[in-house]
């Protein structure tokens, strides 16, 4: 079965390893995943780039080919090259060891063009070959190009708006795939409507605030997307059809909020649809005392005075 890696941020790392491993399961159940620090290994029939197209904090991924002992490969290995024009080596040191990168990376590029006619380019390669190194075992492998989604734009933004990068991993960790609709009931600017949207996902928006839905309504005009945006109150879902809810509950004098945060969670959590998937982020402590089925709960840390949580069912 095909071997893919994915080299992750350690911005959030729990959430980017996390996310990988949702996408993963979500794509074939039966898929098999190995951590290492911050490279993940899947086992599975899914395309690496099906994986790395959708999820928020890969910084490298490809296909791995063998694990390797060294540095030296057999001549089997370079038959992938065949077909590429150019290429580039790149040294990936994970390991605590001290590793000579660029003499490596040297070492790797001479080899590889005994065996292939392809050119070295350092700028837009055909094809990158990998070394990983890690502690316990070193790693070898290849990406090609593969198209990058583009990021949406916002013609108005608010400071303390859903972050686009939390945005995108809670609708994968919520595991919303292309064939469901996702609801944000606090939508604000539109964050959640827009990264659905990027990734080929129906949204739905609700917001109280008139403003924040016209904000919505262009945002999404100017991404050439499509969604219904609703000026009601988020017990509007009641009439709503949707398969998964990702949204950040407001809070603090920052948000215009119809009613006390607490109370708002409160009565949100109890609308919630029995079946419905859900990613809902929320100011630690909100969260106590209500009654969730999580699979998963995440803290993000923002400074001494705020805390925000991350539910996932």
């Amino acid at each position: 079965m095909p071997e893919s890696f994915f080299i992750v941020s350690k911005e959030y790392p729990e959430l980017a390893i996390d996310e990988i491993i949702t996408l993963a399961k979500m794509n074939d159940r039966y898929a098999k995943v190995k951590v290492i620090s911050n490279l993940v290994l899947v086992q599975s029939v899914t395309p690496w780039e099906k994986i790395a197209r959708r999820a928020t904090f890969v910084k490298i991924a490809g296909q791995l080919i063998r694990k390797m002992s060294n540095v030296f490969f057999d001549e089997a290995n370079y038959s992938l090259l065949f077909g590429a024009k150019s290429f580039m080596c790149k040294a990936i040191n994970l390991s605590l060891k001290q590793v000579n990168v660029v003499e490596i990376e040297r070492s790797m590029g001479s080899m590889v063009s005994t065996f292939c006619n392809a050119q070295v380019s350092l700028e837009d390669p055909d094809m990158v070959i990998y070394t990983i190194f890690t502690d316990d075992e070193n790693f070898f492998g290849f990406s090609t190009r593969y198209e990058v989604p583009k990021r949406p734009e916002k013609l108005t933004k608010f400071h303390h708006e859903l972050d686009w990068k939390l945005t995108r991993v809670m609708i994968n960790l919520a595991k919303i795939t292309d064939e469901n609709t996702v609801c944000d009931p606090f939508c604000g600017t539109g964050s959640t409507l827009l990264e659905a949207q990027s990734m080929g996902i129906k949204a739905i928006g609700i917001d109280f605030d008139e403003k924040m839905c016209q904000i919505t309504k262009d945002n999404l005009k100017v991404n050439r997307f499509t969604g219904e945006v609703h000026n009601k109150d988020f017990e509007y879902m009641d009439q709503l059809k949707f398969d998964g809810i990702v949204t950040d509950i407001p809070y603090g004098t920052a948000s215009k909020v119809s009613e006390p945060p607490k109370k708002i969670m409160k009565k949100f959590v109890s609308k919630i649809p029995k079946k419905a998937k859900f990613a809902i982020m929320c100011k630690k402590g909100l969260d106590e005392g209500i009654k969730l089925r999580l699979t998963k709960k995440y803290e993000i840390y923002r400074h001494k005075s705020l805390t925000r949580m991350i539910l996932i069912k």
